[in-house]
Order: structure tokens, then C-alpha cells, then sequence
């Protein structure tokens, strides 16, 4: 997705950051791109991975994963030794409490995960990082669409507005921005959020504005993006993120502005409290 680069979104040079170059391999079965992407980190930043469960079993014989489906023993080693790595390399602590979509096997990537950091926290289960939350308002209605075209055509529809059911796209990707924005830990920690591949790949595809994605640009089990905030006000930040390799900068104001250009009243907005923008 980094071709679609446009004047609202820009990559950040990387002698801006922190180089981290971890000395021990990486845990079997962990996506090449999260090395690549730690390797970029900033020093002492409020930081948060927000990422798509372990390995779970396989889809059932219509190709869709259902909530019931849970981690397998590959994924449940994967997630334990993810956390152990990152708590044994990164100069940021896990020692903070998680948030999580309700699924199992969300909950478990979380809870090993801290488990392999040494740590045991509380995992806050959160709304908006399962369906319907962040993308599906109306499950009646979108459901059977889902169901019909599958689930990358469901998100592109999404993307381009043209699907029932379901909330703008701008609105999507800022109702995430703000639950993470109000989840921030302390400098120096980081924090997970444990989530799905349709969220995960329908809030990239708007921090980098596009209106179509495909296969290549799916998140694989295990992937996740980090990402971080300027300490200023909600709507007057920056966030900052990195996804496979490269460092990218979104401003907040150009989500709200797209979003209030596309005809949309700021109420139905999850803002942070006291963020008035109208």
C-alpha cells in the first residue's frame, strides 16, 4: 500500500528513529515483516502494537473463520515466544494491561503474550476491536452480504462507502485512533491490542487513504502495526506508524477532515472526552 502515498500521509526518514538491531532470530512462524518493522522503533514513545491474533485452526469448509475457531499449539507457542522476544529486545516494558476483542482466541494471543513477557495484566475486552464495532453497525444486514462476496470484497466495498450496514470508513479507522489514543501507557511501555484481520487490514487502508486493497496487502496472522501518538491534543496529533518495514505519518486532522467532506455529523464520532471538534 506505500505506492498510494499522497499529501496527508508521509514516510519518515529512518535516521529520524531508533535503529534496533536484535542479535537473536526471530520466533517460527512470525511474519518476516515484524523484524523488519522493530527495527524502526523510536526511543521512549507511548507505544502500542496493535495486531491480528495467532495461528488459528484452519476455516471451515465455506472459507470463513468463525469466532469459535481457536489458536492452534503452533499458535499458541507463537504468541508466548513473540512476547518473550519482544520484552527480551525492545528498550520499551509490556508491564502494562492489554485491550483485546472479546474472541478467544484474541484473548489468548494476549494473555500468551504476557505470559511470554514475564508479566500477567489485566485484558480489557473491547468492542471495537471485533465486528460488529468498528466497521459493521447493522450485523442483519451486512452479514449476509459478508457471506455472499467474501470478505476481501467486503472490506473494499466498505472502503468506497458502498456497503449497507456498516459505518463510513473515515469513522471506522478514527474510532480506533481514539480508543487506542485513550489507551496510551506511559513512555518507554508498550501496549497490545489484540484484534482481527479484517479490522487490522480495513483501519490500515484508511490511514493510507486508499479505496481498494488486495490479497498482498492482507494481514497474516501474527502481523501487526505499531503505532504512536504526538502528546498533543486528539485532533491536533500526528500518528505515527509502522507496517512492513516503513515508517508512515498520518495528521488526525486529515481523517476528521475527510470525514466531515464526506457529509457526516462530528456526533457520531467515539472522540476522545473533551475533544470538541465541530
Amino acid at each position: 500500500m506505500s505506492k498510494y502515498l499522497n499529501s496527508t500521509l508521509s514516510k519518515v526518514s529512518a535516521d529520524k528513529l531508533a535503529s534496533h538491531t536484535p542479535s537473536a532470530p526471530a520466533p517460527s512462524h512470525l511474519p518476516d515483516s515484524m523484524i523488519s518493522s522493530v527495527r524502526l522503533l523510536p526511543e521512549n514513545e507511548r507505544l502500542i502494537l496493535f495486531t491480528r491474533h495467532s495461528l488459528r485452526e484452519r476455516s471451515d469448509g465455506n472459507g470463513f473463520a468463525s469466532y469459535q475457531l481457536p489458536l492452534t499449539p503452533k499458535g499458541r507457542v507463537l504468541a508466548k515466544s513473540w512476547g518473550r522476544w519482544l520484552a527480551g529486545h525492545l528498550p520499551y516494558s509490556l508491564d502494562v494491561d492489554s485491550i483485546s476483542s472479546p474472541i478467544k482466541r484474541c484473548i489468548d494471543t494476549a494473555q500468551l503474550m504476557q505470559e511470554g513477557a514475564g508479566i500477567k495484566r489485566d485484558i480489557t475486552h473491547q468492542s471495537l476491536l471485533v465486528e460488529p464495532g468498528s466497521l459493521v453497525t447493522e450485523p442483519e444486514i451486512a452479514n449476509p452480504i459478508f457471506k455472499e462476496i467474501g470478505v476481501l470484497n467486503f472490506i473494499n466495498r466498505f472502503l468506497q462507502g458502498n456497503l449497507e450496514g456498516t459505518k463510513n470508513a473515515y469513522q471506522g479507522g478514527l474510532d480506533l485512533l481514539s480508543l487506542f489514543y485513550q489507551h496510551q501507557p506511559q513512555h518507554g511501555h508498550l501496549m497490545l491490542a489484540v484484534s482481527h484481520d479484517t479490522l487490522l487490514s480495513a483501519f490500515l487502508a484508511v490511514m493510507f487513504d486508499v479505496e481498494e486493497i488486495d490479497w498482498n496487502d492482507w494481514p497474516k496472522m501474527m502481523e501487526g502495526v505499531f503505532l504512536w501518538f504526538d502528546d498533543k491534543p486528539f485532533d491536533q496529533a500526528n500518528a505515527h506508524f509502522i507496517w512492513r518495514g516503513q515508517v508512515y505519518t498520518r495528521p488526525i486532522s486529515s481523517l476528521l477532515n475527510g470525514y466531515r467532506a464526506a457529509g457526516y455529523h462530528p456526533s457520531k464520532l467515539l472522540l476522545p472526552p473533551g475533544v470538541q471538534w465541530t
